[in-house]
């Protein structure tokens, strides 16, 4: 529905994510807009919900999952592309930037790649002055 509405105003998306920020929801205040989403129900609600009505929808658009730190990589990306029916709903992996000096890129993007080379990882969400000493 979301697509149908912004295409009567000619206005296209290449991708969507299932959920921005998944886990903020465990860390912000009950006012914040958000749920909880871990990796097993935004697979879950993929490959029942999402995934079959983006596939079946006229409009091509892809899917992103994750869409938060890159510290939960690689363990999002095994529970959500590890699912065969899932992964083939699924084009890539967003990542946040936010926490990178934590996490390694080896230990998250590049076994991430290694793990699924056929799923994009993009960073989707960056600012600057996130950090006030920097």
């Amino acid at each position: 529905r979301f697509l149908d509405e912004y295409s009567k105003h000619n206005v296209t998306f290449w991708a969507v994510t299932a959920q921005n920020e998944p886990l903020a929801a465990v860390f912000t205040p009950p006012e914040f807009p958000t749920i909880v989403f871990t990796a097993a129900h935004q697979r879950d609600f993929i490959v029942r919900d999402l995934g079959p009505a983006l596939a079946n929808s006229p409009h091509p658009t892809q899917l992103i999952i994750l869409d938060d730190q890159r510290i939960h990589l690689p363990h999002w990306a095994e529970a959500v592309l590890g699912n065969a029916t899932a992964a083939r709903y699924v084009a890539g992996v967003g990542v946040h930037w936010y926490l990178d000096g934590i996490v390694p890129p080896r230990c998250s993007l590049e076994a991430t790649h290694k793990l699924f080379p056929h799923h994009f990882l993009l960073y989707t969400e960056a600012c600057s002055g996130f950090l006030t000493f920097r």
